[in-house]
């Protein structure tokens, strides 16, 4: 599986891409997971099933999504306090819930499950 995550210029979602590469290598999943921008996004989104969208770029969602789903491509919109997800578990969970729930990802990464949120916070602290 191959996991995009998009953001402005790419710095932060370096970042979140080696977090969630490394909580997926901790569970013995197979998963690739690279840095992106909005510029680069319409090349880099032909080789990926799922697109993480760093949450400034809240605005341009909607557009994304609907070319995404247009190639079968799942988009989650990351919350604002995704950057605080240091060991990457929170936001693989989000990955997760994107491929199997019915819900659209965006809805799903804005507001998750209260349990599960407080789950995966209780897990990310040290």
């Amino acid at each position: 599986m191959k996991i995009l995550v998009v953001c402005g210029a790419g710095a932060s979602s370096t970042f979140v891409a080696q977090r969630v590469r490394r909580a997926a290598a901790a569970r013995g999943q197979q998963l690739s997971a690279v840095a992106g921008t909005q510029a680069s996004l319409p090349v880099e989104r032909e080789v990926a099933d799922v697109i993480l969208l760093g949450p400034h770029l809240a605005d341009a969602a909607e557009d994304i999504r609907r070319d995404a789903a247009a190639r079968g491509i799942r988009v989650v919109l990351l919350p604002h306090d995704i950057f605080g997800d240091r060991d990457g578990t929170r936001t693989l969970a989000l990955i997760d819930t994107a491929l199997v729930d019915t819900e659209p990802a965006e809805a799903v990464a804005s507001h998750p499950p209260a349990a599960s949120l407080a789950a995966t916070q209780k897990e990310s602290q040290p």
